[in-house]
């Protein structure tokens, strides 16, 4: 009984740990970005992405971004909880992959002077967290990067 107690404590605390926020609706999203305006700002010959990770669960655990493929050279940085990374990257298309007890990754097609918002979501994993990646609007994008902490880039991003 006791170990089943032990057990249903954990789920529980993982469960909260690991438990959605409530996210604020487009409509204030949009107005407390109205005049926010990036870190980085898009050039015009490059597409700029940024990858956002804003949960604190398991913030110790670092996911490394890629860009393309997922050898050493092609890491463009790392965030650990609340934090973001920007690079950018020639228009076309690009697979950024994000590496955590898993690899997660999407293929993107950048534009010039656009910027694109990815979100690393983080997953309970079995030794260490896990991560996917999801597309994000402009608004949600934004308003992530906004109240998130930059982390640490690999490459100087010109």
């Amino acid at each position: 009984m006791i170990k089943l107690l032990s057990k249903t404590t954990a789920v529980v605390s993982i469960a909260l740990l690991y438990g959605c926020a409530s996210v604020p609706s487009m409509e204030a999203m949009q107005a407390e970005v109205a005049q926010y305006s990036l870190p980085k700002a898009p050039v015009a010959d490059k597409g700029l992405v940024y990858v956002v990770r804003p949960s604190n669960a398991g913030m110790m655990v670092r996911f490394n971004v890629f860009l393309d493929d997922q050898e050493a050279d092609s890491e463009m940085g790392y965030n650990r909880g609340n934090q973001y990374i920007y690079f950018y990257v020639t228009p076309g298309p690009h697979v950024i992959s994000s590496k955590a007890e898993n690899w997660a990754k999407v293929t993107v097609t950048a534009k010039a002077g656009e910027v694109i918002y990815l979100k690393q979501e983080v997953e309970v994993g079995v030794v260490m967290a896990r991560n996917s990646l999801k597309v994000l609007n402009d608004v949600e994008g934004r308003y992530l990067v906004k109240d998130a902490a930059l982390g640490t880039l690999a490459k100087e991003s010109k």
